[in-house]
């Protein structure tokens, strides 16, 4: 694939060799730019060649340090329409912030919502994302927002799996839809985990299985992971309940620190996730798989650019 040299793409601090693997399949070098962490904690950013006239696309996953990626991200997209750029896309893999969707308890922040207006005040034209928390959160946004999705990515990992005893797993009811998204690629049954969490913590207690899962093969299918916790609750969950393997095929593998022991005892077979978070606290466990989005990511930068349909991204 090649596209003309008025499509520049940038890498913020966050994505790096993400960014350096779509461009590859886009067949243009990455952009030329700098981050500078000042000792009091100040971010400096600086764009390192002629935007004027271009679609601008800064890729800059929302990971940890979350709050310093998150400004990083505003300064490079004042930077780039203060050059004149025709166009800034941000293209954020992973928009942590998106778990705070929703006003659930009193005198607590829509963070999501922040988010979304700060964007919009700096002058993004557009947000490429991958699997939001939420999907509703793209109505925050009064600029178009193309909402990717991993699950053909996740669902190809797994092909290999396919047959009548494989079961997809929602690990609560509000990804239920998704995993009969993923049991209809896989051609698989689907049931779903009845989660509690009773604080603002990260530890999750399943109570029951929703559905038939006894002598199956099953994968638990889920946007994010930072501890671990649901994936381990959930896996013993099944075995308990007479699945005989477990996998999970996760979008966005934050996981933060002690998350990697958690995954070694859990019983889980192996662990899918996309390459959308890069900086992590400690090393992968050895049962995490890492497979790339770059392609999908490039794809929908290169439609956005050439002012074609993006929908058929959406397809699957």
């Amino acid at each position: 694939m090649s596209v003309n040299d008025r499509l520049l793409v940038f890498p913020g601090s966050g994505s790096p060799r993400l960014t350096e693997a779509i461009c590859r399949a886009l067949g243009i070098p990455p952009g030329r730019c700098e981050t500078i962490q000042f000792s009091e904690g100040n971010t400096f950013v600086r764009i390192g060649e002629n935007v004027r006239g271009a679609d601008v696309f800064i890729v800059q996953t929302l990971s940890y340090p979350v709050n310093d990626r998150f400004m990083e991200l505003l300064f490079f997209i004042d930077a780039c329409k203060r050059a004149s750029a025709a166009s800034v896309t941000a293209v954020i893999p992973f928009f942590s912030y998106g778990k705070a969707d929703k006003k659930d308890e009193p005198r607590v922040s829509i963070r999501a919502r922040v988010c979304a207006d700060a964007l919009e005040a700096i002058g993004v034209d557009r947000i490429v994302t991958m699997d939001l928390h939420a999907p509703q959160i793209q109505g925050f946004f009064r600029v178009p927002v193309d909402h990717l999705y991993a699950l053909p990515l996740i669902a190809e990992a797994f092909r290999g799996e396919a047959g009548p005893d494989l079961v997809m797993v929602a690990p609560d009811v509000g990804f239920g839809e998704m995993a009969r998204r993923y049991a209809k690629a896989l051609n698989a049954d689907y049931c779903i985990a009845e989660k509690i969490r009773r604080g603002n913590d990260e530890n999750a207690e399943v109570t029951r299985i929703i559905g038939d899962v006894l002598g199956k093969r099953t994968i638990v299918v889920d946007d994010f992971t930072t501890s671990g916790g649901t994936l381990d609750a959930t896996a013993r969950r099944l075995v308990k309940e007479g699945a005989i393997s477990v996998s999970a095929g996760v979008s966005h593998g934050v996981l933060g620190k002690g998350a990697s022991a958690r995954i070694d005892a859990a019983p889980l077979k192996e662990l899918v996730v996309t390459d959308t978070i890069e900086h992590r606290a400690e090393p992968l466990s050895g049962k995490v798989r890492v497979i790339s989005s770059a392609e999908l990511f490039a794809r929908a930068i290169r439609n956005i650019h050439e002012r074609t349909s993006v929908s058929t991204l959406f397809e699957f």
